[in-house]
């Protein structure tokens, strides 16, 4: 199986004016305080994060690809409480992880990048057993959804729940940009448990080669082995950190263009380097 997530997400951001409208009024997840601030009441307040921007934040060309794009990169987005010492932001329950999963599948976004991968796949005729016309589409488009619901099924509620992991972004938000830059590529191998601790990213490794093993199962022309298999993993894996890195710098992209996003006036929360220039 090929990839072409930058290719799909470009096609995606075109396609997503069109449509999508059923996402623009995300209700925010229910979150719930660490387990451990229940047990003491002496324990600072969990930090809730701030409320996903809505199509109305933005009145400007391709209001919905914008809209669309936004709430893609931020679902997963927290700003860890470096402004209040102490606290921790409040952690997703099993629910709010399936949410976010289910959220994360059927985005917009995501489901016409599905789509144009499934064209692409069908005029260069990858995946032959597929076949051609309707059907064969069909089956390349089911395919493909499948392989992203297992892939966000496996990363946002599995093996975040087995190893007690939050699945999100934590943004830096502050330093220069090459602390932040370094920070969004460090997040592919260190990530942070539900207490606020930082732990090896298992959810982004054992969830990646979950999917992607999975994936050979109704790809019947993917290629077996070692090696392959760890060709597409590291693929993956670079896709994860190149949205991360959108990720971290994305406040700054929507001063840049006046864009909506969460957490524009956290308190104390010093200025970059990069939004200086």
């Amino acid at each position: 199986m090929r990839f072409r997530s930058i290719r799909a997400t470009v096609a995606a951001l075109v396609a997503a004016s069109c449509g999508g409208v059923v996402w623009g009024q995300d209700s925010p997840l229910a979150l719930t305080p660490p387990a451990a601030e229940t047990q003491q009441s002496v324990a600072v307040a969990c930090v809730q994060p701030p409320p996903m921007v809505r199509w109305e934040d933005y009145h400007g060309p391709l209001q919905k690809v914008v809209g669309a794009f936004g709430r893609r990169l931020e679902r997963k987005s927290a700003h860890a409480p470096h402004f209040k010492p102490g606290a921790a932001l409040c952690v997703l329950s099993l629910h709010d992880k399936f949410l976010l999963s289910v959220r994360e599948t059927f985005d917009p976004v995501t489901v016409l990048g599905i789509a144009y991968d499934a064209g692409i796949s069908q005029a260069e005729n990858d995946d032959p057993s597929y076949g051609q016309g309707a059907a064969g589409y069909g089956r390349r488009f089911g395919s493909g959804l499948a392989g992203e619901a297992s892939s966000q099924f496996f990363k946002d509620v599995l093996y975040p729940t087995i190893f007690s992991q939050d699945p999100r972004y934590y943004r830096l938000a502050h330093g220069s940009a090459r602390k932040r830059f370094l920070h969004a590529l460090e997040h592919s191998v260190v990530a942070y448990r539900e207490d606020g601790t930082q732990m090896f990213n298992f959810t982004e490794w054992l969830g990646t080669t979950s999917a992607v093993v999975l994936s050979n199962t109704y790809h019947p022309n993917n290629k077996r082995g070692v090696g392959p298999t760890a060709t597409r993993v590291a693929y993956n894996v670079g896709g994860d950190i190149g949205f991360n890195v959108l990720r971290e710098f994305w406040p700054e992209i929507a001063r840049k263009f006046r864009l909506p996003f969460r957490g524009q006036n956290e308190p104390g929360s010093p200025r970059t380097d990069f939004e200086k220039h």
